[in-house]
């Protein structure tokens, strides 16, 4: 009963986003434009619509998701209640790609006699950085079997690119600090209705891995050493959790940005729903709660009129007083 109100909450969210933005439209244009009864569809009104609110609500359904699952695999995986997305330093790869292609390269990539510039140029960054990292970390994982050390690791690399950009920002023009920090608040329409079906293909890959990966979660619930007994390979289950905390992370880094506290506190609003620890449930339950949690927060940001809020300045909303009921709970058992 609870995925299924979950499920009617997701779909309200997800038409409140298509009816509700920065541009005031009548709701009775908005839907004769969705069923195509609307002649004037290819007009203004057609194009926030379908070019615009349509690929938006998607974004954030996906993004919404695909962070909220990599915390949850994170949190499983390292025995960690505050472990998230960009706790191993994939999302500052991110944006350490996204920092060279603006602060040092001036906007634009070339290479063998191609040149890439604008917004292509910023995403070819962001996955190129994010590969790196997760290449490292895969590297990493050959020799660090323990899994808090990989998990130091992770950390260390993330304060390494952090130093990387803050010296890029320290040398880097006024226009390019200026265009880097705006990228750096987030943002679910990064993703035009053209690029939607790779973004989609994407992450949809990325949960389909992260659903495979459901029976090995249990099993590591209950220790190592008795998913060792049972003929599980740690260090495929780690790769592969890798593989999928990096794919998802990647590509919704590199379209939307750095985004907080969706992937660290989303999967715990997820265990206090359905009070489970099995992860069919929890995975599920984080698919459609990550998705509704990635609508709320668009919707926030558009309800302003004339002006739209940085999606950074709205997660902490959510995000920081689930945290610190986090932080209080452990408190009180221990």
């Amino acid at each position: 009963m609870k995925f299924v109100w979950l499920l009617l909450l997701t779909a309200a969210l997800f038409l409140l986003n298509l009816f509700i933005g920065s541009v005031d439209i009548p709701a009775r244009e908005v839907m004769a434009i969705l069923t195509g009864t609307d002649t004037g569809a290819e007009g203004p009104y057609g194009f926030i619509v379908v070019g615009s609110r349509l690929p938006q609500a998607v974004t954030a359904l996906l993004a919404g998701a695909a962070l909220t699952v990599s915390g949850l695999m994170l949190q499983t995986a390292f025995r960690n209640p505050l472990a998230g997305p960009s706790i191993l330093g994939i999302t500052s790869g991110a944006s350490l790609g996204v920092a060279l292609v603006m602060l040092l390269l001036g906007g634009s990539v070339s290479a063998a006699g191609f040149t890439i510039g604008g917004n292509l140029a910023v995403l070819a960054g962001a996955i190129a950085g994010s590969i790196a990292v997760m290449g490292v970390l895969l590297l990493l994982s050959v020799w660090l079997k323990n899994g808090l050390m990989l998990l130091i690791a992770g950390i260390m690399v993330g304060y390494l690119t952090s130093s990387v950009i803050m010296l890029l920002n320290y040398m880097a023009s006024a226009e390019g600090v200026q265009s880097y920090t705006m990228w750096g608040m987030g943002n679910f329409n990064g993703v035009s209705l053209t690029q939607l079906p790779f973004f989609s293909t994407t992450v949809a890959a990325g949960l389909l891995l992260a659903v495979l990966l459901v029976k090995p979660l249990n099993i590591i619930l209950l220790g190592e050493n008795y998913a060792r007994n049972l003929g599980v390979s740690m260090q495929r289950v780690r790769n592969m959790l890798l593989g999928a905390t990096g794919i998802l992370t990647a590509v919704v880094t590199a379209f939307c940005g750095p985004i907080s506290f969706i992937g660290l506190a989303v999967p715990h609003i997820v265990r206090m729903i359905f009070r489970s620890a099995d992860h069919r449930i929890l995975m599920a339950g984080c698919i459609i709660t990550g998705g509704c949690t990635g609508l709320l927060c668009n919707l926030i940001c558009v309800v302003p009129a004339d002006i739209i809020l940085p999606l950074n300045g709205v997660t902490p909303l959510i995000g920081v007083p689930v945290i610190l009921y986090v932080i209080l709970k452990e408190r009180i058992h221990r």
